[in-house]
């Protein structure tokens, strides 16, 4: 498709149709979607519990081992999209890949926009990092491009697992296989809090953890695993949104990444902050910010419309316009 192609709304709508030969939801695929995506989450969270060990989720053994099997059920969890469109008989114009946002076009937005958009968000939290750091500028851009630095973190499964096996599988699993199965059925908007859901359930296995090694009392624990759902549900939203706007698995994976690394915001720190009111209003200043550019950053005419998850509906979302 030429990149340089007009594309009105109406025209829009008129590809998405023709590309989807005039959808028609076949009867139960709503439940075959659901189906498949509870499948496809038990299986996923299923495979971390295939390994018999009475050691502790992050000992680097216990590790290593649900990196094998994560590793085997992201490879397979096409299969499920596969299996799930032969099943129900929806037609896809675009490849099964290009689907789940593994394409070419519109990459170099795709890598840089949506972490950008994330840094955004967490301009307060940046700015908090960089005033407790205490390597100067030149130092940090020193260590950054240090490849010993970069061996040591490689080395680390820790490390690992939260900056590059959990990002990638989860958004793989999560978003890029889900959200073409639930789209057809939901239509984009609803699709973006209905995949989430999958995603937060799925992290209440971490209770099992807390349990099995009595790592707080009941009512902590629980109060935890609610906290980490409704954290995890709308950050599962949020690329979900990235996902759809973009067309694109890369933007999604590194955001996860980013935020894994930054963690949840400590604002209860920047209350006590010595400097708390530039902090406080580096808060206020990121989320102002990032409001004003969610949809901007994530036009989809930056990535090539329309986005090929799109096009399995044929009453596009405003999601799906430019």
């Amino acid at each position: 498709m030429a990149e340089d192609e007009d594309f009105s709304p109406d025209l829009l709508t008129e590809k998405m149709k023709h590309s989807n030969g005039d959808f028609v939801a076949p009867d139960g695929l709503c439940w075959m979607s659901v189906l498949s995506c509870l499948l496809l989450a038990c299986s996923y969270v299923g495979s971390l519990y295939v390994w018999r060990s009475d050691l502790p989720r992050d000992h680097p053994a216990v590790i290593k081992r649900r990196f094998t099997s994560v590793l085997i059920v992201s490879g397979l969890s096409p299969l499920f999209v596969w299996t799930w469109r032969e099943f129900t008989g929806v037609r896809t114009g675009p490849s099964l890949f290009a689907l789940m946002g593994i394409r070419f076009e519109g990459l170099i937005p795709a890598i840089a926009l949506p972490l950008l958009l994330t840094m955004v968000l967490f301009l307060g939290p940046l700015m908090q990092l960089a005033m407790d750091c205490p390597w100067s500028f030149t130092d940090g851009i020193r260590v950054a491009f240090d490849p010993w630095f970069w061996m040591l973190c490689l080395s680390d499964m820790r490390w690992l697992r939260n900056q590059v096996v959990a990002p990638l599988t989860e958004e793989l699993v999560f978003r890029a296989c889900m959200l073409p199965m639930l789209v057809p059925c939901a239509g984009p908007s609803t699709a973006i809090f209905t995949c989430p859901l999958f995603f937060g359930v799925a992290h209440f296995h971490h209770v099992i953890e807390l349990l099995r090694f009595r790592q707080g009392t009941l009512s902590a624990i629980f109060l935890s695993a609610v906290f980490q759902f409704s954290y995890t549900a709308v950050f599962g939203a949020y690329t979900a949104f990235i996902f759809i706007r973009t067309g694109h698995l890369v933007g999604p994976v590194l955001c996860h990444s980013f935020c894994n690394y930054m963690g949840f915001p400590a604002i209860s720190t920047a209350l006590e902050h010595p400097h708390r009111h530039t902090v406080l209003s580096s808060y206020l200043l990121g989320v102002i910010l990032f409001l004003l550019c969610l949809f901007p950053f994530t036009d989809p005419s930056y990535y090539g419309l329309p986005t090929p998850v799109c096009t399995l509906t044929s009453s596009p979302s405003s999601l799906c316009l430019s």
